[in-house]
């Protein structure tokens, strides 16, 4: 039997008199790229903002390696436990070089304090840390442009970057917002082998939410689909392709991403 990483039991989170997800439950096993799409306003966004802690829900409960998370537990406290996300609208620091921003991320695992940061006891756990952030951009393909400034990356490679910042903070499991938000089919396709790369390689699990079918469809073990916060089907890429409620209710329009 697959280890269950994340569990969510009847989510609901309403504003003021709108429910934005409706007693929304799934499951995402250890290894698993499950995809939860919709179409936009769907509340797929919301629901990731409820698990990593952006938004307190109004109702429900989420589970993390089968353990509850406490309501109103913070975003940086759920990154700590091992819970990574990226975000719809890259949120690089870009006035940073590639290497700080990834180095950022590594320091919410290091042990310093204030003591030992004023006293400079920490300088062995520092070179650690730096060697380690060369290392990941190094497998990641972007160590020559550790010295670039964020903002100055084409966008793919922003992309790139926003994950291996992710990966440096040693999650998981690691949600991603739209991660082909913007790409052409290239980026976009070698985005799809990226993802199944970092999943077999740093043994993640990848919950993700994506409005380009080619790619949910190639990489997806299993698919959720939520329309107006409720959900309407689950299955196989197989079986959401072909289930009707799914066709009318997203995969038979247009694209709207």
């Amino acid at each position: 039997m697959s280890e269950n990483v994340l569990r969510v039991e009847d989510l609901t989170m309403r504003f003021g008199g709108v429910t934005a997800v409706d007693k929304l439950s799934l499951d995402v096993n250890r290894g698993e790229i499950v995809a939860l799409i919709g179409p936009n306003g769907a509340g797929k966004t919301t629901a990731f903002n409820c698990i990593t802690g952006v938004y307190e829900q109004t109702e429900g409960k989420i589970s993390f390696l089968g353990e509850p998370l406490k309501r109103g537990t913070t975003p940086d406290k759920i990154t700590k436990l091992g819970i990574a996300r990226t975000f719809q609208n890259i949120r690089l620091f870009k006035s940073m070089t590639v290497f700080e921003n990834v180095l950022v991320a590594k320091h919410m695992r290091m042990k310093q304090n204030l003591f030992t940061a004023a006293l400079r006891l920490n300088r062995a756990e520092e070179k650690r840390v730096r060697s380690e952030v060369e290392e990941l951009l190094e497998k990641q393909g972007l160590l020559h442009l550790k010295n670039e400034i964020a903002s100055n990356l084409p966008y793919g490679l922003q992309r790139h970057l926003e994950i291996a910042r992710a990966l440096a903070t040693n999650p998981q499991i690691i949600l991603l917002d739209e991660p082909a938000a913007g790409m052409n089919p290239q980026e976009t396709q070698e985005l799809a082998e990226f993802i199944k790369q970092i999943r077999d390689e740093y043994s993640l699990t990848v919950f993700i939410i994506e409005h380009h079918m080619d790619l949910i469809m190639r990489i997806s073990d299993r698919i959720y689909v939520l329309d107006f916060g409720a959900l309407i089907a689950t299955g196989s890429p197989a079986e959401v392709q072909s289930n009707q409620r799914v066709i009318d209710a997203y995969l038979g329009v247009a694209e709207d991403a």
